[in-house]
């Protein structure tokens, strides 16, 4: 990448991170809008955890993973502490891993 497009890029950035609070005044947002991009942030963060979960490259990722993930999933729903949703997640995709599923 050259030079010049690392700075058409960098300008780029600045100029929508400073639009926010230069427009947030002047701009109002619908309720019915903020709703929808409220439901499409979260469906777009379940298919990338989807994405990750079951796939590895082109093929399946096997069965321990997602089944670590969702261990994971529930032990966050049920507002487990972060640390003990990553240690449970792990420890179930390995004794899975360990125990011949793949």
């Amino acid at each position: 990448m050259t030079l010049a497009a690392v700075l058409v890029l960098a300008a780029g950035t600045f100029a929508f991170r400073l639009a926010g609070p230069l427009l947030r005044d002047r701009v109002t947002i619908p309720d019915r809008t903020r709703d929808l991009l409220s439901r499409s942030a979260t469906v777009l963060l379940v298919a990338l955890v989807a994405t990750s979960s079951l796939t590895r490259g082109q093929e399946f990722a096997g069965w321990s993973l997602p089944a670590g993930v969702l261990v994971g999933g529930l032990a966050a729903w049920r507002k487990a502490p972060f640390v003990v949703v990553v240690l449970l997640a792990a420890a179930t995709t390995a004794t899975l891993r360990y125990a011949g599923v793949r």
